[in-house]
């Protein structure tokens, strides 16, 4: 999850027992698989003495950034949210290293009809401009 992001900060004050999603999201950064898989995200405490609610805000690799309430959310669902963006990043990521632009825009006909006419486990696979046969 941390290969993914640069900077983790997680606000909470110990005592508000809302601040339980953020505190279990905490404790998945800093487990040695996560801190493993990228040594160098940032990972930042605030404990606060307000009634505040607690926050988890990351950024990611990309750059962008998104702050969660880790009150409305469990940790896994912010775990999730992350993973999301993630498979977005690696997405972009295989469009660009083939070769076209980012965004790809697909027509909406081509969208419908694909979805009608494919199994949703089927793998997609790129290929780069030039290579169509």
């Amino acid at each position: 999850m941390l290969k993914y992001l640069s900077k983790v900060r997680v606000e909470f004050n110990a005592l508000d027992k809302r601040a339980s999603s953020a505190m279990e999201f905490l404790a998945q950064c800093n487990s040695r698989k996560a801190r493993s898989s990228n040594p160098n995200c940032e990972v930042v405490v605030k404990r606060r003495t307000d009634n505040g609610p607690p926050v988890v805000a990351v950024t990611f690799t990309n750059g962008r950034e998104e702050v969660m309430d880790g009150t409305s959310l469990a940790a896994q669902e912010i775990r999730k949210r992350i993973l999301e963006q993630a498979e977005l990043m690696e997405t972009e990521k295989m469009f660009r290293d083939a070769g076209y632009d980012w965004p790809v825009i697909i027509p909406m006909e081509e969208v419908e009809a694909s979805r009608r006419e494919t199994n949703p486990r089927t793998k997609i696979e790129i290929i780069p401009k030039g290579e169509v046969s």
